[in-house]
């Protein structure tokens, strides 16, 4: 249900360049924000904060019986133990602006961007340290405000879903765009050091809003990105703003395709197609696309962060994370942010759909038409899963206008009081 389209055809990777895999966890009780220069600049050390917070614990195997090994627990600042598999401590974002800051030093990015890509992916390296432990990385761009738009991506795109965007928002908007844990940039660890849920999603978006300060967040959401960003909202919808909804839900539902249900087949057979033949990331390069195809560059650029069997968990992951049925560990935590999306009724909504959507197609459509009827809708009855891309500058001119309040809205003036002192005095 919140998967971009995959293939049963099991094909061997056309995946592009191979990414440097020697990305080190780092302390689970730290939350750092890091900003490392792009890869064609001189690296330097920036300052980065630190964030204190309780270690997460990695949640159990989910969905196929063909389950991954047991999960071990983070090590703590003092000690290191194995214990049983527990649901992540979800930070709020009170306690984690209540976290005492350090200035430490920035570590390198868990992945980088090869020379090819930066044409079409100009934005420098950010990384933060999720409450589990795996760095995550996203990019940030524009003025520096606590007023962002925050753009959260699904699978198995990257942040490189929005670079089109970006570019277009950032000279006039804070645009944060990160990278989940195991996708894109950021760091993959292997399910059994991380627990792959929607709850640790949304706790990991929730700590990184936390720690950059943000006051007030517009999404645009995608696919998983949907869920993810709709948690965050309905934990906090005094934070929330605009919303831009792309061919995504947040909410239960029964309707699956059958060749993403086949992706989720025990007996390793899943894991078999996903990671093993690449079939899920690589067909989506051509399946997502209607209008037009993607440029080789554009599919390298989508590929390059899944390239051999390890890069594909978070991929296959988010497959097994999708909860068909009431019994699901992550059914519970959808159904409670579809219960609160009333919360988010009066925010001003765009709704922007590709109608050839194979996965998410008009009947999300119309939930979502149901549930926000006030929102503004546009569907592209022509456009695939990859809307920014297959819709082009359509999508991007009809988002920069919806949120062109924000970018022209000044900001407030400090009212003064005149001195009368002085003129009393004369």
């Amino acid at each position: 249900m919140h998967e971009t389209n995959a293939s049963t055809n099991a094909s061997t990777s056309a995946s592009a360049n191979a990414t440097q895999h020697n990305a080190a966890q780092h302390n689970a009780a730290q939350h750092n924000i890091a900003q490392t220069s792009n890869p064609a600049t001189p690296q330097v050390s920036t300052p980065v904060i630190q964030q204190v917070s309780k270690p997460c614990q990695p949640a159990a195997a989910k969905v196929s019986p063909a389950s991954t090994p047991a999960a071990s627990q983070v090590s703590t600042l003092a000690t290191s133990q194995v214990s049983t598999p527990a649901a992540p401590r979800v930070s709020t974002l009170a306690a984690a602006q209540a976290s005492t800051p350090a200035i430490l030093q920035a570590p390198a990015p868990a992945f980088a961007l090869p020379a090819i890509l930066r044409p079409l992916y100009p934005f420098a390296q950010h990384t933060f340290v999720t409450p589990c432990g795996p760095r995550m990385n996203y990019a940030d761009e524009g003025p520096r405000s606590g007023e962002a738009v925050l753009m959260l991506h699904g699978n198995p795109t990257w942040s490189f879903f929005y670079r089109d965007i970006i570019r277009a928002l950032s000279p006039k908007i804070r645009c944060i765009a990160p990278d989940h844990v195991g996708m894109g940039l950021s760091e993959k660890p292997h399910a059994g050091k991380y627990p792959y849920t929607l709850a640790t999603r949304i706790a990991d978006i929730e700590a990184l809003v936390a720690a950059l300060g943000l006051k007030r967040i517009h999404l645009i959401v995608h696919d998983w990105g949907g869920a993810i960003g709709f948690g965050l909202a309905t934990r906090h919808p005094g934070k929330i703003g605009r919303v831009t909804i792309l061919n995504t839900a947040a909410f239960p539902d029964t309707s699956i395709p059958s060749r993403i249900a086949l992706c989720r087949a025990p007996l390793g057979l899943g894991a078999l197609i996903v990671r093993g033949l690449n079939g899920f990331a690589w067909p989506a390069t051509w399946m997502t696309m209607h209008r037009r195809k993607l440029t080789p560059a554009e599919k390298r650029g989508y590929l390059f962060p899944y390239d051999n069997w390890a890069s594909r968990v978070a991929v296959h992951e988010f497959v097994r994370d999708i909860p068909m049925t009431p019994a699901h560990p992550t059914h519970p935590t959808l159904a409670e942010i579809e219960r609160k999306l009333p919360l988010l009724a009066a925010n001003p909504k765009l709704i922007l759909w590709g109608g050839r959507d194979f996965c998410f197609n008009d009947h999300f459509y119309n939930r979502w038409r149901a549930i926000y009827p006030e929102a503004a809708a546009h569907r592209f009855p022509d456009a695939g899963h990859y809307l920014p891309d297959d819709g082009g500058a359509e999508v991007c001119s009809k988002i920069g206008h919806f949120l062109a309040p924000i970018a022209t809205t000044p900001p407030p003036r400090l009212q003064l009081k005149p001195d009368l002192s002085r003129l009393n005095s004369t």
